[in-house]
C-alpha cells in the first residue's frame, strides 16, 4: 500500500514535468515566431524606398560666403533745423505747414513789428542825440585848443575839454550800436528758412505771443539722411570706415546699400555703445526717424555652405545626413562661418525673409547630396529616392552671405 502511494507521487511529478516542458517549448516556439516576424517586418521597412520631394534634398556647391555683422538703428538727417523766434512778439502770419517744401532764405512767416519798430525808432533818436552832443564837444575842444595857444584859458581847462569829447564820442558809438541792434531786431521779425528741405513740424499758430527762442517750425533736409547704429566695443574692433552694408526698411521690398561714413570717437555714457554713421542713397520712401535693420559686410570668401537645418547634434557632434546612393548615412562635419543668409532660388522671400546657412570646412565635398532637415523622419540607413527636380533646383542656388 505504501509502495503504491509512492509510485503515484512519482507519476504525478513526471506528468507535471512533462506539462511544464511542453509549455516552455511552446513559449520558445512562439518567441522565435515573433522574432522572425519582427525581422521580416524590419527588413520589409528597410526595403521600402522613401520618395523625397525636390525641396528635401540639397546638393553641396562652392558658394561666395560673406561674414556680416547684424545692426539696427534709426534714420537721422544730417541737416535739420528748428526755426525759433529771435524777438519777443506776436506771430502775425505763418505760411507753411507740415510736408511743404521750402528753399533756403524763403519767408516762412511774420512777427508783429509795432513794438520792435518803436524800440528801433527810439534807439535811432538816441543815437542822433548822442551824435549831436559829441559834435558839440568836438567843437568846444577845437575852440579851447586855440584859446590855450593864445593864453586865454589854462591847460587844465583844455584837458577837461579833451575828456568831455572822448566821453561824448563813446556815448555816441554806444548809441549807434544800440540802434544797429534795434534795426536787427526789426529785421528778425521776418521768419526765414535757414536751409532748404521740408517742414516736419509746426509748433505755433498765428496770434500766439512768442518769447525769445520759442519754436516755430522744424525743417528737415531728406537729401542728407544717414543711418545711425550703435556698435559694441567688441563689434567696433571689426568695423572700418568705408565698409559696405545693407539696410532693410519695413515696407520696402528690396534692401538699400549703405556705407560707413564716420565712427564717433566717444561712447555713450549710458550704454557705452559707439555710434556709427552710414551714408544712404536718396530714396523717396525714406523719412527721418524710421527704424531699419541690416548687416555690415566684414569679410567675403569662397567656400562650401549648407542650410543650417541640415546640421544635427544627436550624437554630440556636428553631423549631416548624406544621401549615399539610395541610403542615408550620418557624416561628421567641421563647421566654419555660420548664421549665413541667402534667398532660396524661386522661393518666396516674404518681404525679405531669407534662410540660414552654415559653412562646411571638412566632411563634405561639392556634389554631395544631403537632407535639408536633419530632424526629419528619415533616419540613417533608410532607402531614399530623390527626384531629378531636386538636382535642378539646387544647381541654380544663389550664393549666400554668411555671418559669424
Amino acid at each position: 500500500m505504501k509502495t503504491s502511494a509512492s509510485w503515484m507521487k512519482w507519476l504525478a511529478l513526471c506528468v507535471a514535468l512533462l506539462v511544464l516542458g511542453g509549455s516552455i517549448a511552446r513559449a520558445i516556439v512562439a518567441r522565435k515566431a515573433q522574432q522572425t516576424a519582427l525581422a521580416q517586418s524590419t527588413e520589409s521597412a528597410q526595403a521600402k524606398v522613401i520618395q523625397l520631394r525636390a525641396q528635401d534634398a540639397y546638393t553641396v556647391t562652392t558658394r561666395s560666403l560673406s561674414w556680416s555683422l547684424p545692426i539696427s538703428g534709426s534714420l537721422v538727417a544730417q541737416r535739420s533745423a528748428v526755426v525759433k523766434a529771435k524777438v519777443a512778439a506776436e506771430l502775425q502770419a505763418l505760411h507753411v505747414r507740415e510736408g511743404d517744401t521750402v528753399r533756403q532764405g524763403q519767408s516762412l512767416g511774420q512777427l508783429d513789428t509795432q513794438e520792435v519798430g518803436l524800440r528801433r525808432q527810439q534807439a535811432q533818436q538816441q543815437a542822433a542825440s548822442a551824435q549831436a552832443i559829441w559834435r558839440n564837444a568836438e567843437q568846444t575842444l577845437r575852440n579851447n585848443q586855440a584859446l590855450v595857444q593864445q593864453g586865454f584859458i589854462s591847460r587844465q581847462a583844455l584837458d577837461a575839454s579833451l575828456s568831455n569829447a572822448a566821453s561824448t564820442r563813446a556815448n555816441f558809438e554806444a548809441a549807434q550800436a544800440a540802434a544797429r541792434l534795434a534795426d536787427k531786431a526789426w529785421q528778425d521779425t521776418r521768419i526765414l528758412a535757414p536751409l532748404g528741405g521740408q517742414v516736419a513740424q509746426r509748433f505755433v499758430q498765428p496770434g500766439e505771443r512768442l518769447n525769445v527762442d520759442a519754436r516755430i517750425v522744424e525743417i528737415v533736409d531728406l537729401d542728407s539722411l544717414e543711418w545711425q547704429v550703435p556698435l559694441t566695443p567688441q563689434d567696433l574692433a571689426r568695423v572700418q570706415v568705408g565698409a559696405s552694408a545693407s539696410l532693410r526698411i519695413e515696407g520696402l521690398s528690396d534692401p538699400l546699400q549703405a556705407q560707413i561714413a564716420r565712427l564717433n570717437p566717444s561712447a555713450t555714457a549710458d550704454t557705452r555703445a559707439v555710434m556709427a554713421y552710414l551714408s544712404l542713397p536718396r530714396h523717396p520712401a525714406l523719412r527721418q526717424g524710421l527704424f531699419g535693420q541690416g548687416e555690415i559686410l566684414l569679410e567675403r570668401r569662397e567656400g562650401l555652405a549648407v542650410p543650417a537645418s541640415a546640421i544635427t547634434r544627436e550624437t554630440g557632434r556636428d553631423e549631416v545626413l548624406r544621401i549615399d546612393g539610395d541610403r542615408v548615412v550620418r557624416v561628421p562635419v567641421q563647421l566654419g562661418l555660420h548664421g549665413a543668409q541667402a534667398p532660396e532660388p524661386g522661393a518666396a522671400t516674404d518681404g525679405g525673409h531669407r534662410n540660414a546657412w552654415v559653412e562646411i570646412r571638412q566632411g563634405l565635398k561639392p556634389g554631395d547630396r544631403i537632407l535639408r532637415d536633419a530632424a526629419s523622419t528619415v533616419r540613417e540607413g533608410s532607402r531614399v529616392s530623390v527626384s531629378s527636380a531636386a538636382a535642378s533646383a539646387t544647381a541654380a542656388a544663389v550664393p549666400p552671405a554668411a555671418s559669424r
